[in-house]
């Protein structure tokens, strides 16, 4: 990301401040309720799902009834002899009974895993979508990894919660209520055993699960915040390995890892409490109910098909319990995965620009003013005060002043990165706030200190941006900026894949960052010092390249190397975000002025 978009973060114990986010409970219903509202065209699909689930259910509770007779009517025949006949109709309708139970599950399941997709597909084209509405001070606070853990993780948690924990809750709460009725139907004191039991896993499930919510926040905050450094550390790898900081590095993720083991240790420790408990509660119904069913045996209260069933009953009412248990855990993870996504998704966009219709005309000049200009990053740091400036058609215009004093933030209140907060800035006599990003953006192209390539052929990078680029104008660019020998080299030419295979120097990369603005051919430019990471006989060559290119032009110049600007039509010498000199190289040098010590310094260093 250019340093013209973001600024840098501040750090706190565990990476950026910013995922240091408060402890919250997590409410699962309004997660569930954000993500399936998100989703309504999807609610047809989990209506049949939850259909299908149920009626599958219900055949699978019918099972242990008709088990139940065809035990009875073996029982009896060994007495007065067993009716096959009746016997083996039993089992056809048995057998179709759960064949039509698996279609049906079958079904939900299918159903489901198309609703998970779709769900994490929709999710993470919105989170795609808004990343280009948001503000870039959004970015100051919120690290790209962290972005992106809530674009892979926490999205993948809640597809796979939805899949899992929708069908087993759906499945589960069918089974429980089913086997109840077919419990109370078919014997009442046996019930009334297995219900004693089966209360107790009540109470333990709601106790473990209102002290385990605020566990599965915090550990998918802290894997937020473990991304978001791996990314930076990641990115920055070079800088890392050259102030020999890797272990302090590591220390730090260390320690971030060591608060995520902690809060996923809690979470899943509650979490896998749940089925050995549930089913010490089972095993505990199965006691209860083979006593208490004996009991009424010998008193030949009831026979002994009943027992039969109703030890399948008891699987089906107590294992239920522990399914429940287990997917009220996922949802609750999938819950606070839900509320960093939707925090993610209803941030403040930027303004709406539907409304704006002021353009500039197809050969805009390139007049530029910049009228009492107040701007700062937060309202309590300003950091361009009252900032007044004008930039004539064509003209080179240099901002110097020492780092602090606002030149890059002149660049991001340029380009619309970030809105003024008094004053005001025109192009042409149009205020850019009456314009699109879009409109203002199409009038520039840049020239970073910072180059960007991607992994591409050289032609895709020269020409980005840009289109109807020819072979013809590759080369006089290429000519232009001294690429020519190095595509010459190149196997393919202009056709080469540039990866991380590639070897470019610094200052290659820089040339063809330089190649690509010219291509562009926008009537202003901003340059970030471009030629500060080549040799002194590129930078002439480079020099010359740029020369051309801002013919006609008006350019911005940010420069740290104040022998490069001499030419500069005019020279803005920032200090504390006002501008406190502005002239000529020559003018300045005669007023002995702070351009005049800055000027002067860099040659005090040198001897």
């Amino acid at each position: 990301m250019s340093q013209y978009q973001s600024q840098p973060r501040h750090r706190g114990p565990h990476g950026p401040a910013s995922l240091a986010v408060p402890t919250e409970k997590v409410n699962i219903k309004n997660s569930w309720g954000r993500i399936l509202s998100f989703n309504k065209k999807l609610l047809p699909m989990v209506i049949i799902a939850v259909i299908a689930a149920a009626f599958g259910t219900v055949l699978t509770i019918l099972g242990p009834d008709k088990l139940k007779t065809i035990t009875n009517l073996i029982a009896q025949g060994f007495m007065t002899g067993i009716d096959m006949g009746q016997i083996k109709h039993l089992v056809k309708v048995l057998f179709a009974m759960y064949a039509a139970s698996f279609a049906l599950t079958f079904l939900q399941h299918w159903l489901l895993a198309t609703v998970n997709q779709r769900i994490s597909q929709s999710l993470r084209s919105a989170i795609q979508s808004k990343i280009h509405r948001l503000p870039m001070a959004y970015f100051n606070k919120v690290s790209t990894g962290d972005v992106l853990s809530r674009m892979t993780n926490d999205i993948d948690t809640i597809g796979q919660s939805f899949n899992q924990a929708i069908g087993m809750l759906i499945t589960s709460v069918a089974m429980f209520i089913g086997s109840l009725f077919m419990m109370v139907k078919t014997n009442l004191t046996m019930t009334a055993a297995a219900l004693i039991a089966s209360l107790i896993g009540f109470m333990l499930m709601r106790l473990i699960m209102s002290r385990s919510q605020h566990y599965f926040t915090d550990q998918q905050n802290d894997i937020g915040a473990i991304n978001g450094h791996v990314e930076e550390i990641f990115t920055n790898h070079n800088t890392v390995k050259v102030y020999n900081d890797g272990d302090d590095e590591k220390a730090k993720f260390d320690k971030m890892n060591e608060h995520l083991r902690q809060s996923a240790f809690k979470a899943q420790g509650m979490s896998g409490l749940m089925m050995p408990l549930m089913q010490f509660i089972g095993n505990f119904g199965y006691v209860a109910v083979c006593v208490t069913g004996a009991v009424l045996a010998i008193d030949g209260q009831i026979e002994v098909g009943v027992i039969v069933a109703f030890m399948l009953y008891v699987r089906y009412f107590t294992q239920p319990l522990a399914q429940i248990a287990q997917a009220f855990q996922s949802l609750q993870l999938a819950g606070a995965a839900g509320n960093r996504v939707f925090d993610f998704l209803e941030a403040d966009d930027m303004a709406d620009e539907s409304n704006k219709h002021a353009a500039l005309p197809a050969d805009a000049q390139g007049s530029v003013t910049f009228d009492h200009v107040k701007f700062g990053y937060t309202p309590d740091k300003i950091i361009i005060h009252d900032f007044s400036a004008a930039a004539k058609p064509g003209q080179k215009i240099a901002i110097v002043g020492p780092t602090g004093a606002g030149k890059t933030t002149l660049i991001n209140l340029l380009m619309r990165f970030y809105e003024v907060d008094g004053g005001r800035i025109t192009i042409d006599g149009i205020d850019t706030r009456n314009m699109t990003r879009e409109q203002v953006h199409d009038q520039f192209c840049m020239v970073l200190q910072e180059t960007w390539l991607f992994e591409g052929t050289l032609r895709e990078n020269l020409t980005f941006g840009s289109e109807g680029i020819s072979d013809k104008q590759l080369d006089q660019v290429c000519r232009a900026v001294g690429l020519d020998h190095f595509v010459a080299t190149l196997p393919k030419g202009y056709d080469t894949i540039l990866d991380d295979k590639t070897e470019l120097s610094q200052g290659q990369r820089q040339q063809l960052t330089i190649a690509r603005a010219m291509l562009e051919n926008k009537p202003m430019l901003i340059l970030d010092e471009a030629t500060s990471s080549v040799d002194t006989r590129t930078e002439q060559q480079i020099q010359h390249a740029m020369d051309i290119l801002m013919a006609g032009r008006t350019a911005f110049v940010i420069a740290h190397r104040l022998s490069t600007i001499r030419d500069a039509d005019l020279i803005l010498v920032l200090r504390d975000g006002d501008v406190v000199e502005s002239g000529t190289h020559d003018e300045l040098l005669k007023k002995k002025g702070f351009y005049a010590d800055l000027y002067m310094s860099q040659f005090d260093t040198a001897a």
